[in-house]
């Protein structure tokens, strides 16, 4: 398998807080509420951290299930972080897991463990390191 670099490219002009995203041949928005002074176009950087979270969490957890053939049918994950302005260094983002399926409690408890395994939840747990040029 080749792995390669994960790479975006963001871009402002002059539309005050909207912001585009490139990456991977996708293109999304990120914004800022209006009470902000944004246009509300896209969602706030608080709220693509958590996509990333609960994407990756579902996928891994996919990904796991299917290659164990586990029943599971579906997932929804609910995911809460404070404040973009009240976020620092202890700052907890609360993620709820529902498991849907015929699964027994041994199944549920190995998908919530495996969940702890995605990429982005082991690069928001650990420190990492931000080199801007």
């Amino acid at each position: 398998m080749n792995k390669k670099q994960i790479t975006a490219v963001v871009e402002l002009d002059q539309s005050r807080y909207k912001t585009k995203i490139f990456a991977d041949g996708h293109f999304i928005y990120a914004d800022e509420p209006e009470y902000l002074g944004g246009t509300n176009e896209g969602m706030a950087p608080g709220g693509l951290l958590l996509a990333s979270l609960g994407s990756c969490t579902a996928i891994t957890v996919r990904m796991y299930a299917d290659r164990k053939q586990i029943p599971l049918t579906g997932l929804t994950i609910h995911l809460a972080i404070c404040a973009e302005d009240e976020m620092n260094e202890g700052t907890v983002i609360e993620r709820k897991i529902e498991l849907h399926g015929d699964l027994d409690e041994e199944q549920r408890k190995r998908l919530m463990i495996i969940a702890d395994k995605c990429p982005i939840h082991k690069i928001l747990t650990h420190p990492i390191k931000i080199i801007s040029n």
